[in-house]
């Protein structure tokens, strides 16, 4: 029952973690910030599976010692048997919960993120596909009432002859945000007659989602005056025309990355620079992000971690009324999907997920 030294180092490591994020939230100084109590309750939670489980553990192995010494000892023989008979029921005991912690622990760094920025994009498919991605836009948000999640709306553009949406960047933000919207980075495909199909012919749409972790500030070292530029203008609408006089939209380009990024959804320049740096943030830390990946990927056979989710991960069948995601057996009811009823298909992917980081271990 002895642990590898490597992951003794880092439950240690978690454990000391939970206890300091324990104190900062008993500091009254602390408690003013509300953002802040968040981030650091989002952070402690999701350790704190790994850490009661792994207290449990040491107890249980504590326990384990005690009675192979009152074994070994034999000084008392209707003691030494009742060790004989309790010791393999407190070793099965440790065994499992030990096996849970490792669950917990492969998947504690998704959990720690409390903030996710989606993009999503119509793909191929004219206005079909954009009212496709305005329906996607719908499930997230339907998903994200049931748990409890915000979701705010930072950027939208909208495709003006049928109702759909060319684009949209959302900000998503509560617990286990980014432990289950990260699964859904990649291309959406509908099979489905479209409204203006009037022979009634099924089209193949898609939209695009990038899901990008948000991070703290201290995750993400950017030199506002050194390594950004900025241009202020009027906001645009499709075409490219300007739609008011007030110059208030606001377009960053990260010169070491070549990152652009443009906000005009708000009337206010502050509003609109404000949402802009949060966008280019995430998007420098994703970069990052992903060479890190990259380098460790070099060094095995096998993608690590989330992987890389670039390619058609689903379709929604209408005639069939089903989903297909590509990486699972399974089949999910589409009524249920469109309804904002995620949580069957999430669980699964997690389920996959874990089992694949735990035989990396």
């Amino acid at each position: 029952m002895n642990l590898p030294e490597t992951l003794v180092r880092k439950l240690e490591e978690l454990s000391r973690q939970h206890a300091e994020l324990e104190e900062q939230l008993n500091d009254a100084e602390v408690l003013t910030d509300h953002r802040r109590v968040r981030d650091l309750s989002i952070r402690k939670a999701s350790i704190a599976d790994v850490v009661e489980g792994y207290r449990q553990f040491r107890a249980m192995y504590k326990e384990c010692v005690e009675l192979r010494a009152v074994i070994a000892a034999g000084e008392d023989a209707e003691f030494a048997a009742m060790a004989r008979a309790e010791l393999p029921v407190i070793e099965g005991r440790a065994g499992e919960t030990i096996e849970r912690v490792k669950s917990a622990l492969v998947n504690a760094d998704d959990l720690a993120v409390g903030s996710v920025i989606l993009e999503l994009r119509a793909g191929t498919g004219g206005d079909e596909a954009a009212l496709w991605a305005r329906d996607l836009l719908d499930v997230y948000s339907r998903y994200a009432a049931k748990k409890g999640w915000s979701f705010e709306v930072m950027e939208l553009t909208p495709e003006t002859s049928a109702g759909g949406i060319r684009s949209v960047v959302v900000n998503v933000r509560g617990e286990g945000v980014w432990t289950e919207l990260a699964f859904e980075a990649g291309v959406h495909s509908v099979k489905r007659v479209p409204a203006t199909e009037a022979a009634g012919r099924i089209h193949t749409s898609t939209a695009t989602v990038a899901t990008l972790p948000e991070p703290e500030e201290v995750q993400v070292k950017i030199d506002w005056a050194k390594d950004v530029t900025e241009d202020v203008t009027t906001s645009q609408g499709p075409g490219g025309q300007n739609v008011n006089k007030v110059a208030t939209a606001v377009k960053l380009v990260h010169k070491p990355t070549g990152i652009e990024v443009r906000m005009q959804e708000s009337k206010s320049q502050q509003q609109n620079r404000d949402k802009a740096r949060r966008l280019l943030m995430a998007r420098v830390y994703e970069l990052e992000r992903r060479k890190l990946h990259d380098e460790r990927s070099q060094k095995r056979n096998a993608q690590i971690g989330s992987g890389e989710r670039s390619e058609k991960i689903r379709t929604y069948r209408y005639k069939d009324g089903i989903v297909a995601d590509e990486r699972l057996p399974g089949e999910y009811p589409l009524r249920d999907v469109l309804s904002g009823d995620l949580g069957a298909m999430f669980g699964d992917l997690i389920e996959q997920q874990t089992s694949r980081r735990l035989a990396e271990l």
